[in-house]
């Protein structure tokens, strides 16, 4: 029977290619790579003819799953909900366990970055944040506490 073997990837289409970026970078995120797509094969996968976008894979710390941020040179990128909530149909927010949810937290307030709600403990086990990044993407940071 065939089946999937591992999760690879999660892929955002962005406008800003470099503010995103610099964004999950600042979170720990390393630059894997960063080229250009192009050609039959993308168009074809993509359903969009003469395409051409801009790409960077960002690794995690822990070496799994990668963030691979796209930005569309042809045909232009089109606009999302920058202010989607958890309610709105689709990819909502990527989440990430942290180390220090309070430093990561004021560090990206510092950067113009705030919580779309507040910052919420479940019971003794984690402490708990949305953060609305760059573009509106939401990043979900836990830090367990147990």
């Amino acid at each position: 029977m065939a089946r999937i073997r591992r999760f690879d990837h999660v892929g955002i289409t962005v406008a800003d290619l470099d503010t995103v970026m610099a964004f999950f970078v600042e979170l720990g995120l390393q630059v894997e790579g960063r080229m250009f797509m192009e050609g039959e094969f993308v168009d074809t996968v993509i359903g969009i003819a003469n395409s051409r976008s801009e790409i960077v894979t960002l690794l995690l710390p822990d070496g799994g799953t990668k963030l691979e941020l796209s930005s569309f040179i042809r045909p232009d990128h089109e606009p999302g909900s920058p202010q989607a909530m958890s309610n709105e149909l689709g990819l909502r927010n990527i989440a990430f366990e942290v180390d220090d949810l309070q430093a990561i937290v004021d560090r990206l307030a510092a950067d113009g970055y705030r919580l779309v709600g507040g910052i919420g403990q479940y019971e003794n086990i984690w402490r708990m944040a949305y953060v609305r990044g760059p573009e509106g993407i939401i990043v979900s940071l836990a830090q367990r506490i147990d």
